[in-house]
């Protein structure tokens, strides 16, 4: 296939655009944007800066938590930031078509979907539906932060699953790079803390700092 890639933006450069934005975010700071205009300038096509993996909870809101405005972030949400056959292929289609440089990875502090997981492993919890069918998504991250010896369980689980996450994407081939001068996309773990709204990189190359 050839290489569709538009050429993004650098993934450093992006980064930094996303922490400055949740610096502005965290200091109740935030860009006063005329959303209209922005609006109207989307029309003709996209070209977002980068793509992120974030979970569906309702307080978790990437383009509020980096302080970007419509057609920023090319954003796919899922209980659990787990990485699904769908939402795999949406984040290709933003590397392949869209040129995105930089994949975020972003878990959060106190996740539902990790706190389901940790119970229907410790406790034999029975879940609904397909609830179950997600949440067995985690249980590696799960068996994997038991196994820790310091630290909350749960935020250990989330910093494991967010790094299970970032390893399966880094392995997909359209996103790692086909070997024939298709740049690989960066892909960068990260956590959310609900109450100081702060981004934190995990084993990123990039400086947490703006």
């Amino acid at each position: 296939m050839p290489d569709q890639r538009l050429g993004g933006m650098p993934a450093a450069e992006a980064w930094a655009q996303l922490m400055t934005g949740n610096a502005r975010f965290v200091a109740g700071d935030p860009v006063r944007r005329d959303l209209v205009a922005e609006r109207a300038g989307g029309v003709e096509g996209q070209a977002p800066s980068a793509a992120v993996l974030s979970c569906s909870d309702s307080r978790v809101v990437p383009e509020l938590i980096f302080d970007q405005g419509p057609g920023d972030l090319f954003v796919t949400r899922v209980g659990g930031n787990v990485l699904t056959s769908a939402l795999l292929a949406s984040l290709e289609f933003s590397v392949v078509f869209l040129g995105v440089r930089l994949i975020v990875v972003m878990g959060h502090s106190a996740c539902g979907t990790l706190s389901a997981a940790v119970g229907m492993l410790e406790a034999g919890e029975v879940l609904p539906g397909h609830i179950a069918e997600l949440v067995r998504e985690v249980e590696p991250a799960v068996v994997r932060a038991q196994k820790a010896t310091a630290g909350d369980l749960l935020e250990n689980v989330c910093a494991e699953n967010v790094r299970q996450q970032v390893a399966r994407l880094r392995a997909a081939p359209l996103i790692a790079g086909d070997g024939h001068g298709q740049e690989a996309t960066e892909i960068i773990g990260a956590t959310y803390d609900l109450a100081t709204g702060k981004v934190s990189a995990l084993d990123s190359p990039f400086l947490d700092s703006p």
